[in-house]
């Protein structure tokens, strides 16, 4: 499959690659310059495969109350939130950003590499409620991330969009004829997410290229989050692991009034003891940390690296990890040989600088 802006990147030398059934560029020449464009100045990210999916009805709210750990009821107008949706046994089954528009109307965006059970999963449960779900299909969907990212937005944009843009806090969002510009990313920087139908994205592409805009594909989008924290669905979590033990905790709002599907199996775990985290860790000798390499504590139990890889902004390896608890120094196995690692909470940089606090005392 190809997004409608296909063309674009093959016409700027994008080196296209499948990713999960869609043609999209991994780099256009440097991975590492495109993921310093976002750092130090502003990049783009087609993500056009993402899933938009539109919820409308007079129990809409009630709807994604029932299948969201976070609760929608929290948002007013124009306010967005990031939740995981849950299967019975509490584990989850994907993670999105919910918009609200009113009370009868919301937007949801999640993976593409999930879609066909998102939207069976979205479509199960709407059955109990008066609510249609429609997938939204003909789109662009453009993110532009980086300390620049919203001047440049807002000089294309003009006139009245551009003031409410100026004034557009983190998880808000707006929409015009043209565009629904929503205060959201994947980056760790400010940043600015676009959805507009494929004439407008096209054009809208086009004016963000000519302003200088850095194009960036999945190699920077994914160091880039990885150096932020943010889970990969499919890597970090999935249908086997719980929010509770993917540094999710804070997506769950625990209202006894509702009852939301896996809570009953959430309140269990939470009530016999979390017994591992996902943690964040940081190399301390020269190399690269890989998804799957062996994590060893100092008193010898094991877990796993869930996402790995270098940080062009630390110049360091990093990882997210699960480990079980208690936590302890730890060090990986690379090809035989156990490197030791700082155990760090899962953050490691944000708006261009290092952030990372750690969990374990450094020994020695």
């Amino acid at each position: 499959m190809r997004t409608a802006l296909y063309d674009h990147h093959v016409a700027l030398g994008g080196k296209v690659v499948d990713f999960h059934g869609w043609d999209l560029p991994l780099n256009y020449g440097s991975q590492i310059d495109e993921h310093h464009a976002v750092r130090q100045s502003a990049g783009m990210f087609d993500v056009s495969h993402m899933t938009v999916v539109d919820c409308r009805g007079s129990e809409v709210i009630s709807y994604l109350r029932k299948i969201l750990a976070n609760d929608v009821a929290k948002l007013s107008p124009g306010q967005a939130m990031y939740s995981c949706m849950l299967n019975e046994q509490g584990n989850v089954v994907d993670d999105l950003i919910a918009y609200k528009i009113d009370d009868q109307y919301f937007r949801l965006v999640v993976n593409s590499a999930t879609h066909d059970k998102d939207m069976a999963w979205l479509m199960h449960w709407s059955k109990e409620f008066d609510v249609a779900v429609v997938e939204m299909v003909k789109k662009c969907i453009i993110a532009i991330q980086g300390p620049q990212a919203i001047t440049q937005v807002t000089r294309l944009l003009g006139g009245e969009s551009a003031e409410k843009l100026i004034a557009l806090k983190p998880f808000r969002f707006f929409s015009t004829e043209d565009y629904f510009v929503a205060r959201t990313g994947y980056t760790g920087e400010q940043g600015v997410e676009v959805i507009a139908p494929v004439m407008q994205g096209k054009a809208f592409w086009e004016k963000l290229v000519a302003a200088g805009v850095q194009p960036c594909g999945l190699g920077a989008r994914d160091t880039l989050r990885l150096e932020a924290g943010l889970n990969l669905y499919g890597n970090d979590m999935d249908e086997t692991t719980s929010p509770l033990t993917s540094n999710l905790a804070w997506t769950i709002v625990w209202d006894d009034q509702r009852d939301f599907v896996g809570k009953e199996a959430l309140e269990l775990e939470r009530a016999q003891g979390v017994n591992a985290a996902l943690v964040g860790l940081i190399l301390q000798d020269k190399g690269v940390l890989r998804t799957g390499q062996r994590v060893v504590l100092k008193d010898g139990r094991e877990g796993v690296i869930t996402s790995g890889g270098f940080s062009p902004t630390l110049e360091k390896g990093i990882a997210l990890a699960r480990v079980s608890l208690p936590l302890m120094s730890a060090s990986v196995d690379i090809r035989g040989v156990l490197k030791p690692v700082l155990v760090v909470k899962p953050n490691f940089v944000r708006n261009g600088k290092a952030v990372y606090e750690l969990l374990v005392k450094e020994e020695g």
